[in-house]
Formats: structure tokens, C-alpha cells, sequence
């Protein structure tokens, strides 16, 4: 009888337990899809081509000089179009960076200055991009075909400021936080609920009783609704107060806001219900519901704009749920846009309840 190999048992048990790991959905998404993810957005957000400005040419600017036919092939720069009181209007929004003015000074060893015209409510941020890109261009045509001048021209670095609402980082941070808040309450806390219910028997014994399955359900949501609505409170009571974030209107804008909240909360619900059909154990739930969340997370304008993402890429963004909550919502605060303004937003935000639900519906289970 041959002796008993220690080492083939052990090779029999790490060859187990592997196969074993490889079928688990939450071990392959969590070793390998998330951090293959994050490695995907941020090396995107890093490289130096994908960065886009809105920006537009002031009508009394020189084009006929080599830095506006450089400028005009920049893959950063979007160059906004209408007339003069449209862009104004942008401009002072700040959903226009910058105006770009091109004079030539009629001095030989500088042929030409270029003036910025940006606004209050206009990213710091961008402003500072759009003078970076300038001074690049102009070094890169100093190097081709200027080598004996000084330079073929200047970057004025007094920005002209138009009226408009101070743009703070607030601002832009604290709606992609909340659409966060709203998204991971609805999924997560939705799955864990209602599947916890199911194992229980908690739904099962509703059955003894005369209410209807469409009023459990509403019961337990609705106390979920009132919850999130209440964070949802705190948080912009606090932006606001504490770190001064734009509600133009004042009541009526934080009416608007809650109002869309609670749309968006509708919508973020049904992923959960989802969620609780389709997991067949409570620990399978997180990875099932990370695979909803975390994209939009990382993808919807959470903490930085769709706009600095691949041309590629930007229409997966626009069409996730939490990119257009995110886009309502900033123009709803900063710009004192109501809901009926937002309505492409909101459209698109009700055609996924509606997908939403329907799916929920055929997956979620009772028992």
C-alpha cells in the first residue's frame, strides 16, 4: 500500500478551494473587478488628453494668426456656439469657462496678447487649465516657427471677471454626494431589508394577516423614504449653513431639491429590489449591489465632471440614473433652475423607474 502523500492532499485541498473561490461572484468582483475599475477611471482622469473646457472665441478676437488655427484643433478646448447673448448668458452661468480674445499689439518681438473673460461662477480650476493649455500652445509655435523672437505671444494673467454667483467647491461636491447617499440607501438598505424579511419568514407570516402585498411593500418603503428624506435634510442643512452651498431660491430651491430626491430615491429603491431577488444569500448581496453602485459612483460627476472622461466613454455616463440626478440637482441649486427646467433629467430618471420596476417585479420574490 503506497503511503499517504501528505503534499497530494494538500495540493487536492488548495485545488478545492480555489475553484471554490473562482465560482464565489463576491471574491472575483471584489479582488479583481473593483480595483480593475478604479485603475480604468483614474488612469483615464490622469492622462492629459482627455481633459475638455468649455470655451469660446469673444467676437472681435483675431483668427487669422497661427495660435487660433492651434487652438482650434486642441481635443481639450469644446468651443461653445450661438449668438453673443447666449454665450453671455453661459459665461455668466459658468457653464462656459472662458472667453478667448486674440489682439495683435503691432510689436514685432510680441505680435499678440491674449485676454481671458471668465465669471465668478466659473471653476477656478478650469480657468487655470485654460491658461496651462494657452501657454503650452504658444511654446510649442515658438519652438516650430518663432525660435528668433522672444515669444509670439503673452497670456494675460489678469482674467476679466463678469458677474455671477461665487463658484465653491461645495457646489459641485455636495450633490454628487447626496445622489451617492440616496443611490447606496436605496440599493443596499432596500437588499438587506427585504431579503432579511424573506429568510425570516417575516413576509410569510403576513399572509395570516388581511393586508395586501402591495401595502407591505409600500409600509416598509415608505419608512425607508422618510429616513433617506430626513439625511437628505441634514445633508444640505449642513452644506448650506456650515460650508454656504448656493441655494438660489432659498425654500423654494430646497422645495425643488427634495422633490427630486425623492424621485431619484423611487428609482434607487427598485435596484434594490432587484438586488433582493436575485441573491441567493445575504453575503452575496454586496457584490450584486456594488456592481450598480459603484460604477455610478465613480462614473455619474460624483466628485469630478463626466466631461474630463474619454469621448468614448461619456455616453455610458450620460445614460446612468445618478448622472442625470447629479446634473438636476447643480442646476437646480446653483442656477435656480425649477423642476420643469430639469425636465430632460427628470424624463430620463422616470424612463429607469419605469425599466426599473418592471424588472423588479419579475424578480423579486416572497418567499
Amino acid at each position: 500500500m503506497p503511503a499517504y502523500s501528505q503534499i497530494k492532499a494538500m495540493l487536492a485541498i488548495t485545488k478545492a478551494s480555489l475553484r471554490s473561490t473562482f465560482r464565489s461572484p463576491s471574491a472575483v468582483i471584489f479582488s479583481i473587478a473593483f480595483p480593475l475599475i478604479f485603475i480604468l477611471v483614474f488612469g483615464f482622469l490622469s492622462s492629459g488628453g482627455n481633459i475638455n473646457v468649455n470655451v469660446a472665441m469673444t467676437q472681435g478676437s483675431d483668427t487669422t494668426n497661427p495660435i487660433y488655427a492651434a487652438i482650434k484643433n486642441i481635443p481639450g478646448f469644446k468651443f461653445a456656439s450661438g449668438d453673443s447673448n447666449k454665450i453671455q448668458g453661459e459665461l455668466a452661468k459658468g457653464r462656459i469657462t472662458s472667453m478667448i480674445h486674440i489682439r495683435a499689439t503691432g510689436n514685432p518681438n510680441l505680435p499678440y496678447t491674449i485676454d481671458l473673460i471668465s465669471s465668478e461662477a466659473a471653476n477656478p480650476q478650469n480657468i487655470q487649465l485654460v491658461k496651462s493649455i494657452l501657454n503650452s500652445v504658444i511654446s510649442k509655435i515658438n519652438e516650430q516657427r518663432f525660435k528668433d523672437a522672444p515669444s509670439i505671444a503673452v497670456v494675460n494673467n489678469n482674467v476679466k471677471k463678469v458677474p455671477g454667483r461665487i463658484y465653491r467647491t461645495i457646489d459641485f461636491i455636495l450633490p454628487g454626494q447626496l445622489g451617492f447617499s440616496l443611490l447606496s440607501a436605496g440599493v443596499f438598505g432596500v437588499a438587506f431589508l427585504f431579503f432579511n424579511l424573506r429568510q425570516q419568514l417575516v413576509l410569510k407570516r403576513f399572509y395570516a394577516t388581511p393586508i395586501r402585498r402591495l401595502y407591505i411593500i409600500l409600509g416598509e418603503a415608505l419608512s425607508r423614504v422618510i429616513f433617506q428624506l430626513l439625511t437628505a435634510i441634514i445633508i444640505i442643512g449642513i452644506g448650506h449653513f456650515a460650508f454656504k452651498f448656493t441655494l438660489v431660491h432659498g425654500w423654494v430651491t430646497f422645495a425643488s431639491i427634495m422633490g427630486l430626491s425623492f424621485i431619484a430615491l423611487l428609482l434607487f429603491m427598485g435596484f434594490g429590489f432587484i438586488v433582493s431577488g436575485v441573491a441567493k444569500t445575504e453575503s452575496t448581496i454586496p457584490p450584486f449591489a456594488n456592481l450598480i453602485t459603484l460604477p455610478q459612483f465613480l462614473l455619474s460627476g460624483t466628485f469630478f465632471s463626466i466631461d474630463n472622461f474619454p469621448t468614448w466613454l461619456q455616453p455610458f455616463c450620460n445614460i446612468l440614473p445618478l448622472t442625470h440626478f447629479n446634473n438636476a440637482m447643480r442646476n437646480i441649486a446653483f442656477e435656480g433652475n425649477s423642476l420643469m427646467d430639469s425636465w430632460t433629467d427628470i424624463s430620463i430618471l422616470l424612463i429607469w423607474i419605469v425599466i426599473v420596476y418592471a424588472l423588479a417585479y419579475k424578480i423579486f420574490k416572497w418567499e
